[in-house]
């Protein structure tokens, strides 16, 4: 068999219906498409989400809560889990740019460090956030701490 003997299974092309081809095709006149409204009309497109003049979903669902436009999304870490990573990974220093190299957070990601579990070795932090307890930890570890933007 060769490339151009290649041929479709049988049955699996058909003849396109010729529309508006006379009266004698039996598709002539309305071509299928009925008497009048816009949808025997040529460039007739549904509205999307359109529901037949039956109150749409997005209308009849409750509107709940708020979401605010300038919130500001961190990837969390606690002491006990950078005690755990400092170890694993061998990182004396703590930034943005270490824990993206050894696949921890995305490359544009914030890091805010929180004070759940105890801290073992002084670390240096750079990092975009700390809580007020995370900073009283690391700083009674021996470790300092300074927030990047």
């Amino acid at each position: 068999m060769k490339l151009h003997e290649l041929r479709p299974a049988n049955g699996a092309t058909h003849k396109a219906k010729r529309l508006g081809r006379g009266e004698a095709s039996g598709k002539g006149g309305t071509s299928t498409k009925g008497n009048k409204g816009g949808q025997s009309r040529a460039g007739y497109q549904r509205k999307f989400a359109h529901e037949g003049g039956q109150m749409p979903i997005q209308r009849r669902l409750p509107k709940r809560g708020f979401k605010n436009p300038h919130r500001v999304e961190y990837a969390v870490f606690n002491l006990g889990q950078i005690a755990q990573l400092s170890e694993k990974y061998g990182i004396s220093e703590i930034t943005p740019e270490n824990l993206y190299v050894n696949g921890l957070v995305k490359r544009d990601e914030k890091v805010k460090i929180l004070a759940n579990g105890e801290l073992k070795g002084k670390l240096k932090f750079r990092v975009n956030a700390a809580s007020a307890k995370a900073k009283t930890a690391i700083e009674a570890a021996g470790g300092s701490l300074e927030i990047v933007n």
